[in-house]
C-alpha cells in the first residue's frame, strides 16, 4: 500500500511539473536581433496560458497574404494589463511589434498592439529588453 501511495505521489508531482518543463525562453525561439511590425486583420485570438495567440493576415508587398501566429503574455497576464476579450474581434486591423521566431517562420513574440484609434496594449513579451523596444 505504501508502494502505490508513494508512486501515486510521484506521478502527481511529474505531472504538476510537466507545464513548466514544456515551457521555453525567448532566446529559444525568437530572435532579440530581428524585430518586426506587421499591419494586419485578426483572424482569432486563442486566450490560453502559458501564452495567448493572435493569428493575423498580413499582405505582403507581392500582394500575398500570409497568416501570422503571434506569441503574447498567459491570458491572466494579459487581463491584468487591459485586455479585455471583446478587444479582438475578427477583422480588426492592428499594428504589432515584437519579435521574429528564429526558424523564419510567420511567427513573432509581441512586445505591444496598436489598434487604428491609437489606443495601445502590451502584450506581456517573455523578451527581457521588451519595455525598450519603441
Amino acid at each position: 500500500m505504501r508502494t502505490i501511495c508513494g508512486i501515486a505521489i510521484i506521478i502527481a508531482v511529474l505531472a504538476a511539473a510537466a507545464p513548466a518543463v514544456a515551457h521555453h525562453s525567448f532566446t529559444s525561439e525568437f530572435d532579440q536581433n530581428k524585430p518586426i511590425k506587421l499591419t494586419g486583420k485578426v483572424t482569432v485570438m486563442k486566450w490560453s496560458n502559458p501564452h495567448g495567440w493572435i493569428y493575423i493576415d498580413v499582405a505582403g508587398s507581392d500582394g500575398k497574404v500570409v497568416n501570422w501566429a503571434l506569441e503574447t503574455g498567459g491570458a491572466n497576464a494579459l487581463i491584468r494589463r487591459g485586455w479585455r476579450k471583446e478587444d479582438l474581434p475578427s477583422g480588426t486591423v492592428l499594428l504589432v511589434s515584437g519579435w521574429q521566431a528564429r526558424n523564419g517562420s510567420p511567427t513573432a513574440n509581441v512586445n505591444s498592439i496598436t489598434f487604428p484609434d491609437g489606443k495601445r496594449l502590451f502584450a506581456g513579451s517573455s523578451n527581457a529588453s521588451a519595455e525598450e523596444q519603441k
